[in-house]
């Protein structure tokens, strides 16, 4: 089966987690903060002239469990219960119930039936007093309106949070996705652009709340205890500002990603070279669409390729006939709003069109540096075969 997704690691992680084994270290520690170091030198938050940039800086990272969990704690920092917080419908089911986990209200919105990125009319047509955030997802790797959402957040005085899971290195005119809102979300499980096994990254905007995430992803702990503490004072001792979780992660995921840093360049030109191909050979099919064109000054981190069929009744023929023939496929994300949990809340049910054409027209098929000429040849081949 040619898989959608794949990761590719090798004999440089297996090293460097032996080595972290051999420093009897295994929790989070040096490695991670040279990973985050690492991290922050690949994201550009600003362009200083006509040939600098600003990256971000390392004090406004710090690691999670997962990208999961990162939004889970992106709403206990900025949304209380009864507030309402708009998403688009085809976003990651982990927003919705991070939401509601708080009391809150997930406020669905529509996206682009073509991109299914969510643009700013999709939002601004959401907007009530009781609004207190939006979530943002970049979907497939490609950036969707985010700086005209941002400046709407910014005058609205509405905390913005960024979903970039599919979209780890993709830039707006240079500057990086997950670096425009107050919070940005990364995702390194097994399936991504760039993987630790499982965890993720979160930037924030202002280091306060920074601050407050420390706090909130080791259980709340005022002070930590063991060897950050002085000599002079006993180190078992703690003091709690809040009960919260343990979300950390360890050395030996930092490790991974460290190794993985250095592979990511060659591993995006990869993907982009398998996008290309699939556009340049589907997109003369008569019955099937092709992913539009970039807009200027956007580059994407190529997480999915979606195929949309014209006739709706042909997506999830295609989709069994391509698994007949190796080929996984599926669709990302399922419409939130079409989720029976959330039926009851009696929001955001309404008709929502271009997230139903997205839905019933799409199926990514797939993408990852890891296909063959062969693994690309036989997509290609299936594909066109099926009528």
């Amino acid at each position: 089966m040619i898989n959608i997704y794949q990761p590719s690691l090798g004999k440089e992680e297996l090293k460097a987690v032996e080595d972290v084994f051999k420093s009897n270290w295994l929790g989070k520690g040096p490695k991670t903060d040279e990973f985050i170091k690492s991290f922050a030198s690949k994201l550009i938050t600003d362009q200083m002239d006509s040939i600098g940039f600003t990256t971000a800086s390392p004090d406004n990272l710090l690691t999670i469990s997962s990208c999961t969990e990162g939004l889970f704690q992106a709403i206990d920092l900025y949304v209380n219960p009864g507030d309402e917080v708009i998403l688009p419908s085809i976003s990651f089911i982990g927003a919705a119930n991070a939401i509601m986990s708080k009391g809150a209200i997930p406020i669905f919105c529509d996206c682009n039936p073509r991109t299914l990125n969510v643009e700013l009319s999709h939002i601004e047509s959401k907007l009530t007093k009781k609004t207190k955030a939006v979530i943002v997802l970049h979907y497939a790797g490609v950036p969707c309106d985010i700086e005209r959402i941002t400046n709407l957040c910014s005058q609205r005085n509405i905390k913005l949070i960024e979903d970039n899971a599919n979209s780890p290195f993709s830039r707006v005119n240079v500057k990086s996705t997950g670096t425009f809102g107050d919070l940005g979300l990364w995702s390194f499980d097994s399936m991504k652009q760039l993987v630790t096994g499982d965890g993720g990254m979160i930037y924030c905007k202002n280091i306060e709340d920074k601050s407050k995430l420390d706090k909130l992803t080791y259980m709340g702990l005022e002070s930590k205890s063991g060897y950050s503490n002085t000599i002079d004072q006993k180190w078992w001792e703690f003091d709690i500002s809040s009960p919260s979780r343990r979300s950390i992660t360890n050395d030996i995921q930092a490790a991974i990603g460290i190794e993985q840093l250095k592979k990511i360049d060659s591993q995006l030109i990869r993907r982009k070279l398998v996008h290309d191909m699939y556009t340049n050979t589907l997109k003369d099919l008569e019955w099937l669409d092709v992913p539009l064109e970039l807009p200027p000054g956007n580059t994407s981190s190529y997480y999915m390729y979606h195929i949309q069929t014209k006739d709706p009744n042909d997506r999830d023929k295609l989709a069994k006939y391509l698994r007949t023939r190796g080929v996984y496929t599926t669709f990302r994300y399922y419409p939130l709003h079409w989720v029976e949990y959330y039926r009851p809340l009696e929001v955001g049910h309404e008709h929502l069109p271009g997230t139903e054409y997205a839905a019933n027209h799409t199926l990514c098929i797939p993408l990852h540096q890891g296909l063959s000429s062969d693994d690309i040849h036989n997509v290609i081949k299936s594909i066109k075969e099926f009528k």
